[in-house]
């Protein structure tokens, strides 16, 4: 079986490579003052096995970086995430690029995001600045069934490849972070364009539960699992930093594995990982597939 195997969290290793504190903004603050680090991650999937590089742009939203003062940087760092992804991937000899676009308003906090038609319309505004240096875009973490729609309207307008990733709630992966169930999503994606819908950045426990609702989209599926604990109350609040959360200590590259291999047993033909699942669990994974017989492509 074909599986494309993607990278891993770009936060996470971030905040373990560098010695600044964490802030709202940690990956980009990082990105900003040591770029040659967020290089040395995507290399270091690469190597591990992983096939596609995601671009460190997840919270290049305006509405992340106004409030920093880091509006007028907004496409010098879109530029400069896409240009380390693409020079990894040259690096490497060859892989895909998506191009990632996070929540609106915050992640987990589908409240706190505009209605659908905004929604599109600042998905499709970032789709088409990532679109000239990507192969994919990459829509995640969406936790409700109207974040969904408009990053499924908007990311279609920059004619790539859409993939979308799905969070769900810790303690019962049939239903995202809102409260909704997963099935509702499966008229939206009726709908729209999109190429494969997957969950992240959800307990890989969680995960097992919901896909056999993505198995019924026709669409190519997966998963890429975060390794924290849970999601805390305290990260729910106002302009949160990573280490309101705490990794779990049972998930090392081996246990990771297990759980997507179990996800490849289910039909998934992507997986990778989310926070706290770092190259040595890519490499793990990597060497589970093959040893298994699959194609990683």
């Amino acid at each position: 079986m074909d599986i494309t195997l993607l990278d891993g969290g770009m936060g996470q290793e971030l905040i373990a490579r560098h010695d600044a504190p964490a802030t709202p903004l940690w990956s980009t603050s990082v990105m900003m003052d040591a770029p040659e680090l967020v290089r040395a991650v995507h290399d270091d999937f690469f190597a591990a096995g992983a096939t596609i590089a995601t671009t460190n742009s997840y919270a290049l939203h305006a509405d992340r970086l106004d409030p920093a003062g880091l509006g007028a940087e907004r496409d010098a760092l879109i530029a400069v995430a896409l240009r380390l992804a693409a020079e990894a991937r040259n690096g490497n000899g060859g892989g895909r690029i998506a191009g990632s676009i996070g929540p609106l308003g915050a992640s987990y906090r589908p409240d706190l995001g505009p209605p659908v038609e905004r929604t599109a319309a600042l998905y499709e505004e970032m789709a088409r600045k990532l679109a000239p240096g990507c192969d994919i875009i990459l829509a995640e973490t969406l936790s409700s069934v109207e974040q969904a729609t408009g990053a499924l309207q908007g990311s279609a307008k920059a004619s790539l490849p859409v993939w979308i990733g799905l969070t769900v709630k810790d303690d019962d992966g049939t239903r995202l972070r809102s409260g909704e169930p997963l099935e509702a999503l499966l008229e939206v994606l009726e709908a729209h364009p999109c190429a494969a819908v997957m969950l992240n950045c959800s307990r890989p426990e969680a995960i097992a539960e919901g896909l056999p609702v993505l198995a019924r989209t026709g669409r190519a599926f997966g998963a890429y699992a975060n390794g924290f604990t849970k999601i805390s109350e305290a990260f729910l609040g106002s302009r949160p930093t990573v280490d309101m959360l705490s990794g779990r200590t049972d998930l090392g590259p081996e246990a990771y594995a297990d759980h997507a291999m179990s996800w490849i047993e289910q039909g998934a033909s992507i997986v990778g990982g989310c926070c706290e699942v770092g190259p040595a669990h890519i490499a793990a994974l990597a060497e589970r597939l093959r040893a298994a017989g699959h194609r990683i492509v």
